[in-house]
């Protein structure tokens, strides 16, 4: 089952009675979660709304034969309690994943009738490993992936905040944000509520807004960054990384985000004489895809020798930072004017 399609489904005020919710969208998965307690209706802790983690997994089969007292039926959330990794709970009580995983899977075949009659359950994961477990709530229930969306969702979804207050928004402006603010919708939307703000009822969101208002991801930052570089704006790299360290940024984690553009910079220039697929060379996801032309423009700028030897250089800093040759500082500081200059 699709976010929309799920979406959709309790929107139209339909229930399933077992779900599977996992994903890294976790803005929209809690959104959906609310959805469903709202439609189950009134719920009281510990008589017809029970909650479940890796704590008391082992209660859950008897919390679901358990009748909801003076209530139809009961809803029953499970939070990240590990039914689909290799072990649940640790040390010498430790049980084995597929214990707890295929007694339920088990259960569900049997009893899935009583289920229907009596309860909702909803089981919450960040990430799951496909068991016997899984495939018996695909089959009986919905099972729904929140995986980050792409820019085109995304903007249909800001586009639809934007008009509900009367505030206009073009989608490069929302594209724009996105490649500043990054892709989470618990971020986009905090940032399209302050732009809305500031645009005011009838007004626009411009892309000067984004600049001027919106909170960059470390990422866009090192993209401006680079930018600079790539220009040989020298003063203005420094300033965006004395910008980052202002903002409280840690200085060793500027290093490791840097390496990694560098090298994704370097990566294009090895497949690109090869005609090799350049979203498989970086390991991108499909709501990454408007990164591609970003990083080929920006490759640009360099040339291949250029690239492995700022690569050299930041592993270099690294190593002699950390056994107190060099101020970390300093050295990313003379790294940049030394390559780039």
């Amino acid at each position: 089952m699709t976010i929309i399609s799920l979406e959709q489904e309790l929107k139209e005020g339909k229930l399933s009675s077992i779900y599977l919710l996992y994903g890294e969208e976790t803005y929209i998965l809690e959104t959906c979660l609310k959805k469903i307690q709202k439609l189950f209706g009134e719920t009281v802790l510990g008589i017809n709304y029970i909650q479940i983690d890796e704590t008391n997994i082992d209660t859950l089969i008897d919390n679901i034969n358990m009748p909801a007292f003076g209530y139809e039926k009961k809803l029953i959330v499970v939070k990240n309690a590990g039914l689909f990794k290799k072990n649940v709970g640790a040390g010498f009580h430790a049980r084995p994943k597929t214990d707890i995983a295929a007694n339920l899977a088990e259960y569900i075949e049997k009893n899935i009738d009583i289920i229907k009659d009596a309860v909702v359950l909803v089981i919450v994961e960040d990430d799951i490993n496909k068991n016997e477990l899984s495939e018996a709530i695909q089959k009986y229930g919905a099972v729904c992936n929140f995986e980050k969306l792409k820019p085109a969702e995304i903007i249909k979804r800001l586009k639809g905040i934007t008009n509900a207050y009367e505030v206009k928004a073009n989608d490069d402006t929302l594209k724009y944000l996105i490649e500043t603010s990054g892709e989470s919708m618990q971020v986009l939307i905090n940032e399209i509520r302050k732009l809305i703000e500031y645009a005011g009822k009838g007004g626009t969101i411009t892309k000067s807004d984004v600049d001027s208002l919106a909170t960059k991801t470390i990422e866009s930052v090192i993209f401006d960054l680079t930018d600079n570089l790539g220009k040989r704006e020298i003063k203005k790299a420094l300033d965006t990384l004395n910008g980052l360290l202002y903002n409280k940024e840690p200085i060793q984690k500027i290093l490791v985000t840097l390496y990694n553009h560098f090298k994704k910079l370097y990566i294009i220039k090895l497949v690109e004489d090869y005609n090799y697929d350049i979203p498989s060379a970086l390991n991108l996801k499909p709501n990454q895809m408007f990164l591609v032309t970003k990083y080929k423009k920006q490759a640009e700028y360099f040339d291949i020798k250029e690239l492995r030897q700022i690569l050299e250089a930041l592993i270099n800093l690294d190593s002699n930072y950390k056994v107190g040759l060099i101020d970390i500082n300093i050295g990313l500081e003379a790294i940049l004017c030394r390559y780039c200059g």
